[in-house]
């Protein structure tokens, strides 16, 4: 997720961009462009952990550790693509024994090759961005230092975000964008990442942001796959894959960092109380979840914004103490319990589990209130960044970054490092009920494999 800074602007688990949208007259998306400038952010110094590189960053001034613990997770299974921009994977990094499993884990006969799409936010969006004219995009370093080319992916991590880890579990190639011209063919038959920074439930979410898909466009995107796939495998075998696909939903974190919350006195503020805006709110995602059915999808991870007020950039800008801003941390309080009673309409709408909710502020919890069990040492700082809590302006070239990525909950001033979006998918995977409801990704895999 990500957000711009207008006083205020800037995505628990999202980015923040400065305001600069290039514009490109008619269209939704332009040409990709093949170079960019650094973004320039505040200089402000953060606490002494962290370090300010004299000289541009590059991939031999940092080196990745991977941490140490249980090997949870898979390995062998997630193909590595010859150019960056396609997929920064590399081998799985595992959970600490803190996170042990609270449900099955996958046998490899369980872990069918299936296609997997994405939709969402930039928590999910894996490069779309960087086919569009605008600002909501990460193509610079330090974004993605520690992909195998070392070089920026159009994620917003420095390695791989949570979309990956899944790709990896299910034991399917890492997703292309669906903007990506290398998409077609029997590459199709992998499935699509639609998800573009900047975006929210509501189409109004994220507008400074200009030239971006918002949710009514990703969903044109998918029927045009769909007609595509088509026309590899034929009608018949289209439907039946998409079908079989696994869907994965982030979405809800912009349309209060970068809609309700942009700045004092907003719109979207002045004209509805939080408490009838989260429903409202909780309303459009069900009609986002409703078309998707209709549009094929049978297994849908569904998931919220997270802790939004922990974010190193909520408690930059709106904590009076550094803890956790309160008015994000409302917000997430009332909009989980909707969502999840909101899926569990649906199903029984439809007579079957076909959403599955993915308690995001709950997995989050536990790494940002006791982050050293999970082996981090801050869960307040961004390990890129500047200003207090590395969590003012957006991660560039000229941000104080941390020497290892591990030990960080955060990357940026909204979203999750690699390591911590390991941690996510590993209770995505394996969570018990509290955590992924009505059941976890390895269930559904058991399930399915009968089918």
């Amino acid at each position: 997720m990500i957000r711009s800074q207008v006083p205020r602007l800037c995505l628990v688990f999202r980015l923040c961009l400065v305001v600069g949208v290039i514009v490109t007259p008619g269209g939704t998306h332009a040409a990709p462009i093949r170079a960019h400038g650094a973004l320039k952010g505040p200089s402000d110094s953060p606490n002494r952990t962290h370090v300010n590189p004299s000289k541009p960053i590059t991939a031999s001034d940092k080196t990745h550790v991977i941490s140490e613990g249980n090997t949870d997770a898979p390995n062998g299974t997630h193909a590595t693509s010859k150019t960056p921009s396609d997929s920064p994977t590399e081998a799985p990094t595992p959970a600490p024994a803190s996170v042990a499993s609270e449900g099955p884990s996958p046998s490899p006969k369980e872990k069918q090759v299936r296609p997997f799409f994405v939709f969402g936010d930039s928590l999910v969006d894996n490069g779309n961005n960087n086919f569009l004219y605008t600002s909501a995009r990460a193509d610079t370093l330090p974004y993605g230092i520690d992909s195998p080319g070392h070089q920026p992916t159009g994620r917003f991590s420095n390695g791989l975000n949570i979309p990956d880890v899944i790709s990896e579990y299910i034991g399917s190639e890492p997703l292309l964008p669906y903007l990506n011209p290398k998409l077609n063919g029997k590459k199709l038959l992998v499935g699509a990442n639609f998800a573009s920074a900047g975006i929210g439930i509501l189409n109004d979410t994220g507008f400074q942001f200009m030239n971006v898909l918002r949710m009514p466009l990703q969903l044109n995107y998918f029927k045009e796959y769909q007609q595509r796939l088509s026309s590899v495998v034929g009608v018949k075998r289209a439907k039946e894959l998409v079908n079989q696909a696994l869907v994965l939903v982030s979405l809800g974190g912009n349309d209060f960092v970068n809609n309700y919350y942009l700045y004092p006195f907003s719109l979207r503020s002045q004209s509805s109380m939080l408490v009838d805006y989260v429903p409202y709110v909780i309303s459009e995602y069900r009609n986002i979840l409703v078309k998707l059915y209709d549009l094929g999808a049978r297994r849908v991870i569904v998931m919220g914004p997270g802790r939004m007020g922990c974010a190193p950039a909520e408690r930059a800008q709106h904590s009076l103490d550094g803890g956790c801003a309160p008015e994000l941390q409302n917000a997430s309080a009332l909009f989980q319990p909707q969502l999840e009673q909101m899926t569990q309409e649906l199903n029984a709408k439809y007579g079957s589990d076909i959403f599955i909710g993915a308690n995001a502020p709950l997995i989050n919890h536990d790494m940002i209130t006791d982050p050293q069990s999970f082996g981090f040492i801050s869960s307040s700082t961004a390990c890129c960044g500047q200003g207090p809590f590395n969590g003012l302006g957006t991660c560039t070239q000229l941000s104080f970054l941390c020497e290892n990525r591990d030990q960080y909950v955060f990357w940026d001033a909204f979203h999750p490092s690699e390591r911590a979006s390991r941690l996510i998918v590993h209770q995505i995977m394996n969570g018990a009920e509290k955590y992924m409801k009505p059941m976890n990704l390895s269930t559904i895999m058991h399930i399915d494999s009968y089918m």
